[in-house]
């Protein structure tokens, strides 16, 4: 990584540029366990949002409350996300939450979700290894590490309990920090390279090699062309043989490209889903889950992977 003013660039990287030398780790057709649930290579899985925020920058603390989370984790499962990321702080700067308001926020929780949804995967969106601690005794599946990292006793904590563990690139920066004029020789290079890198040392450290996704992080240490050239890029990334999972729902990269608010951001996030769906993404991290689904079925039945959910036309 570099700056503009080292680079004396724009920051937007090069398509002609391109990774040279990551060894695959997986076979690239090889099965997701997370929890009691296993997604094969052709399942194009959501992960709903549920965030215990009262500032979230899409649902401006529409589930902050105990009563409207769970009644978010019914209607999410009932609109088919297979898997329930749970947030308690918000990715963006604001006030200060230390891990005892996150465990206030979310402990306890995880716990009733368990309880009501009893096949559900629960990810927790958390950096911090006391909160993955916590959580990862009252039931969660999965740690949803957005920060890359920036507490490397998490993958432990995934070790330790047998969960699994998302391997974010953030650009190497400090939690809920926002990138400034940040600029790289190569963005999916470092990406490829951040993400595996990742990766290997939770394999290293006893994470479960099937329980192990990776994320380019969509707007996260990146500008929206980052994003937009991660996302064109996606292929590179799914040809190591980690599950690639995206969060691309109403950021900011879709509202710079459309020039679009925060609640007029649907059409555009579908778009980069679907786009990214054919390209090798298989976990979509959505706030509104009935519209990517249908989406998503819509790619799986052009690809080949999904019939028909009804037939009519011509055969009668």
């Amino acid at each position: 990584m570099r700056t503009v003013d080292d680079a004396g660039t724009d920051g937007t990287g090069g398509d002609d540029a391109r990774p040279t030398s990551h060894v695959l780790p997986l076979d690239t057709a090889g099965d997701l366990r997370l929890g009691s649930a296993t997604f094969s290579p052709s399942d194009l899985v959501i992960m709903a949002i549920v965030n215990r925020t009262p500032d979230s920058f899409f649902d401006r603390g529409a589930t902050y409350g105990e009563a409207e989370a769970l009644a978010a984790v019914d209607l999410a499962v009932t609109e088919g996300a297979r898997i329930i990321d749970i947030g308690g702080v918000k990715a963006a700067p604001g006030e200060d939450v230390d891990a005892n308001e996150e465990l206030h926020r979310i402990g306890g929780f995880v716990a009733l979700v368990r309880s009501r949804h009893p096949a559900v995967v629960i990810s927790v969106d958390t950096w911090r290894a006391e909160v993955g601690q916590v959580v990862a005794g009252e039931g969660a599946d999965l740690l949803n590490d957005a920060w890359g990292g920036t507490d490397p006793r998490l993958a432990e904590v995934a070790a330790e309990h047998g969960l699994g563990l998302v391997c974010t690139h953030a650009g190497h920066l400090p939690p809920r920090t926002r990138p400034h004029r940040i600029a790289y020789d190569d963005v999916m290079a470092d990406i490829v390279a951040t993400t595996t890198g990742l990766a290997q040392r939770a394999v290293a450290l006893g994470v479960r090699p099937d329980g192990i996704v990776v994320d380019p992080g969509h707007d996260f240490g990146k500008n929206s062309r980052h994003s937009l050239e991660a996302t064109r890029r996606l292929p590179e990334l799914a040809a190591t043989g980690w599950p690639v999972l995206v969060a691309l729902s109403n950021k900011d990269f879709i509202g710079e490209t459309l020039d679009t608010t925060v609640q007029d951001r649907l059409e555009g996030t579908l778009a980069a889903t679907a786009v990214s769906a054919w390209l090798g993404a298989r976990i979509f991290r959505a706030h509104q889950v009935a519209a990517t689904r249908r989406v998503l079925d819509m790619v799986a039945a052009i690809r080949g992977t999904r019939d028909l959910a009804v037939g009519r036309r011509g055969l009668a």
